[in-house]
């Protein structure tokens, strides 16, 4: 049975988007059933067993709108609590998230509490010897994705440089890794492609927690310091590496605000590539990683049943859209305001490997449209050229080799959790 043609409307796309970000940030596609218990975030940890650790300390929080305890933010929990809390730093997205992706960050003041927020997504990106005059302890909070792109993995490493330099000591509250501790897929970064989106040798998928890629960054010595550093990790209790994000019984706060439930953090591993070239990633619409075109894509329909054939796991039909400005979320987003064609993607499960199936829907989808470019952020984002073979059809998926022994080996020594 052939599947019809979604279009969206302009007003249709703002009232869904309103939808998705005023909700429960529960998934839109999949009812997750509750854990008969629930992980417990290192987050809680603190609050239950090490407040008194934290006492007379002048604390700095390097935080964004995950680092919550149910609905409450911790910073305004570290305040009931009346620690002293000296200054904030605020990642991409911003502190408390009023940013879109690559919006630059300011320094300012948190207009709830009347504290300094000192930013690490602007002119400075490394906390400067200055900001750290006014802290004597770093807490780090931030929920990752898994994916070696995601910026909140080199802002780690610039915070514990930093902090290492000044004598300061980082804790990291430790959290779960949405696509579970096992999955480790894609490209190791290469040299030539380090940046702010590649600023490790991982690959695409690292399936790491951020505590436990804080203990690989310092043991491999990735970082520049020139004192050891003194981190420590609050681990998680109940969290195993088989766990993707439905099995930890933990609501989703999205990450920044294009990843509004897990569902798009999981096919953004293997959908973020379109960001390296003209076509759409869906940004400016209320599905972004997930509704996928260009104006000038005009799949086959032997280009659509392959797709549609992929995974049994995924639900993939074409699409018609128009991406639209949404402040904080897609100021300027690809092709705003003229009508695109692609496809929008839905997970029925998530049984399936999002690096290769994206790479295969990529790959589909270039072939697909007639005019596009490509852009040397591409590589960034794959961390190689090999990713160009593919596109021209030199190797299929089914013949990548990401060679992650010894990756997997040496990540070993890291691993915190079962």
């Amino acid at each position: 049975m052939s599947k019809q043609p979604i279009h969206h409307s302009t007003n249709l796309l703002l009232i869904l988007t309103l939808f998705l970000f005023i909700g429960t940030g529960c998934d839109r596609a999949i009812t997750e059933e509750e854990s008969a218990e629930k992980v417990k975030i290192g987050a809680e940890v603190l609050i239950e067993r090490h407040l008194d650790e934290l006492s007379g300390a002048r604390i700095g929080l390097v935080m964004n709108p995950t680092a919550r305890i149910g609905d409450v933010h911790m910073l305004d929990t570290l305040l009931s609590l009346e620690l002293n809390i000296a200054a904030l730093f605020a990642p991409e997205h911003g502190f408390r998230g009023e940013a879109g992706a690559g919006e630059k960050i300011e320094d300012g003041v948190d207009q709830a509490s009347g504290l300094p927020v000192f930013s690490l997504y602007g002119d400075t990106r490394k906390p400067t010897p200055e900001m750290m005059e006014s802290v004597d302890l770093l807490i780090f909070d931030m929920q990752d994705v898994g994916a070696r792109f995601y910026t909140y993995i080199a802002t780690l490493g610039m915070v514990i440089e930093a902090a290492a330099d000044a004598g300061v000591p980082v804790w990291i509250l430790d959290r779960p890794n949405p696509a579970g501790g096992n999955y480790v897929q894609g490209w190791m970064l290469e040299e030539e492609y380090t940046s702010f989106v590649g600023p490790y040798p991982i690959p695409i998928a690292h399936g790491l927690t951020m505590g436990e890629i804080a203990l690989m960054m310092v043991g491999e010595k990735w970082l520049d310091f020139h004192q050891q550093p003194d981190i420590r990790v609050v681990e998680m209790e109940g969290w195993d590496r088989e766990m993707k994000w439905p099995d930890t019984g933990l609501n989703w706060v999205p990450p920044s605000p294009n990843l509004p439930t897990f569902e798009h953090a999981f096919l953004y591993l293997g959908t973020v590539f379109y960001e390296g070239t003209t076509l759409s990633e869906g940004r400016g619409t209320p599905d972004p990683f997930l509704t996928i075109g260009d104006p000038t894509t005009k799949l086959t329909p032997d280009q659509l049943n392959h797709l549609q054939s992929l995974s049994g796991s995924l639900m993939i039909e074409e699409a018609t859209f128009t991406p639209i400005s949404i402040p904080g979320v897609a100021p300027t987003p690809k092709h705003e305001g003229s009508e695109s064609y692609g496809i929008s993607i839905s997970a029925i499960d998530y049984d399936f490997d999002p690096v290769l199936v994206g790479l295969e829907i990529f790959k589909t989808m270039l072939n697909a449209t007639e005019v596009y470019e490509q852009y040397r952020f591409l590589y960034l984002l794959a961390g190689t050229r090999e990713i160009d073979r593919l596109i021209g059809g030199d190797i299929s998926v089914d013949q990548l080799e990401f060679d992650l022994d010894s990756f997997l080996e040496r990540r070993s020594s890291y691993l915190l959790y079962p």
